[in-house]
């Protein structure tokens, strides 16, 4: 039996303040989510469900924010940035120690955003949804990278007829050819 590859930094600790980019992906890139029309995404009921849910995480948990964040047709990215000094004071005025809170690792969000999102796509009628498992994430160190994963994210509509995610046939000739 094959060894699943680890995805995360073995030594790295992902509820550390940083810059994230993740991406998650529908399982078997099924198009779920909307089409791209005109090179811009046009999201249905269960696309909707997807970026109310990224609003949900981002609202839930006040150490995090979003930089940027796109629904394509069959998979999800974004950058998070966890940052502790995006807590100041609660609703009610009295000052929050970092010890009555605990931060949740970038591996925990994603799981809260793809459980909370699955839940409420399935309740909206579609009773095969799935994420694959796991996402894909790297941690942005410097402003060039950030710069390109802006970039990258912002243009991944227009470059959609030459995502490799966007074919489920070219990747499953691929995971055939693999075996």
């Amino acid at each position: 039996m094959l060894e699943r590859k680890k995805n995360r930094l073995s030594d790295y600790d992902y509820s550390n303040d940083n810059l994230y980019f993740v991406t998650s992906v529908i399982k078997d890139r099924i198009c779920y989510f909307g089409d791209i029309i005109d090179e811009k995404i046009e999201l249905n009921k269960y696309g909707k469900i997807a970026e109310q849910q990224w609003e949900w995480l981002i609202n839930r948990y006040p150490y995090i924010k979003s930089h940027a964040f796109i629904i394509m047709p069959n998979h999800i990215h974004g950058i998070l940035e966890i940052d502790r000094d995006f807590i100041f004071k609660t609703e009610t005025g009295l000052d929050l120690s970092l010890q009555e809170i605990k931060i949740k690792s970038l591996s925990e969000l994603m799981g809260a955003y793809k459980t909370t999102t699955s839940k409420k796509i399935r309740l909206a009628g579609n009773n095969d949804f799935a994420w694959q498992r796991s996402f894909y994430d790297h941690i942005i160190r410097d402003d060039t990278s950030y710069q390109n994963i802006i970039l990258y994210i912002q243009n991944n509509p227009i470059n959609w007829s030459k995502d490799p995610l966007n074919s489920i046939f070219e990747n499953a000739v691929n995971e055939l050819e693999s075996n």
